[in-house]
C-alpha cells in the first residue's frame, strides 16, 4: 500500500506544482500580500469589527502601512493556515486620545437640519479632502464639543486571526 501513496503524491506534485518546500515557505514577510479572517475585540469582549461583517476577508501588504503597526507586526512570520490571538496596546494601535482633537464648535457651524445630541457621530471633511468621524460629547445652546479622536484611541485591541492566503 505504501507504493500507492508515493504514486499519488508524485501525481499531485506533477499536476499542481506543489512541493513540501513550497508549503513550508508560505510564511508572511514584508512585501507579501496576505489574506486573513479576523475578529477584533475590546477588553470587555465586545466585537468592534470582523471580516465576517464584510464581503471578503482582509487583504493587505505586510509592512505596507495599511493596517495598524501592532497588527502588521503580529502577522509577520505567520504561516499559511496558522491561527493566532493577540492583544495590541493603544500605543501600537490608534494611540492615546489627543486632547488637541477635542474641539468646541459654534452651533451655527453645524448643519441645522439635525438636532445634535450627545453620542451622535458626524462625518466631517478636512481641508485635505479626507473625511473623519467626530463624536458629540457635549451640547449647549451656544456650542457643541466634538471629539475627533479615532473611536478606538486609548483602547487595547484583541484580535483572533487566521491566515488563509500568502502571495510572495
Amino acid at each position: 500500500m505504501r507504493w500507492y501513496k508515493i504514486i499519488v503524491f508524485t501525481i499531485l506534485v506533477s499536476l499542481f506544482g506543489v512541493s513540501i518546500q513550497n508549503i513550508e515557505a508560505a510564511v508572511a514577510k514584508k512585501g507579501d500580500k496576505v489574506t486573513l479572517e479576523y475578529t477584533g475585540m475590546l477588553d470587555n469582549g465586545t466585537v468592534f469589527d470582523a471580516s465576517s461583517n464584510h464581503d471578503k476577508p482582509l487583504q493587505f501588504e505586510v509592512g505596507g502601512g495599511r493596517v495598524i503597526p501592532g497588527f502588521d507586526k503580529a502577522v509577520t512570520g505567520m504561516k499559511l493556515g496558522e491561527e493566532k490571538k493577540f492583544t495590541i496596546s493603544p500605543a501600537k494601535a490608534y494611540g492615546k486620545p489627543n486632547p488637541k482633537l477635542i474641539k468646541k464648535v459654534s452651533r451655527k457651524e453645524i448643519p441645522q437640519d439635525r438636532k445634535p445630541e450627545v453620542g451622535m457621530r458626524l462625518v466631517m471633511g478636512t481641508p485635505e479632502g479626507r473625511q473623519m468621524q467626530a463624536l458629540i460629547t457635549e451640547v449647549t445652546p451656544e456650542y457643541i464639543i466634538l471629539d475627533l479622536n479615532h473611536p478606538l484611541a486609548g483602547k487595547a485591541l484583541t484580535f483572533k486571526i487566521k491566515v488563509i492566503k500568502i502571495t510572495h
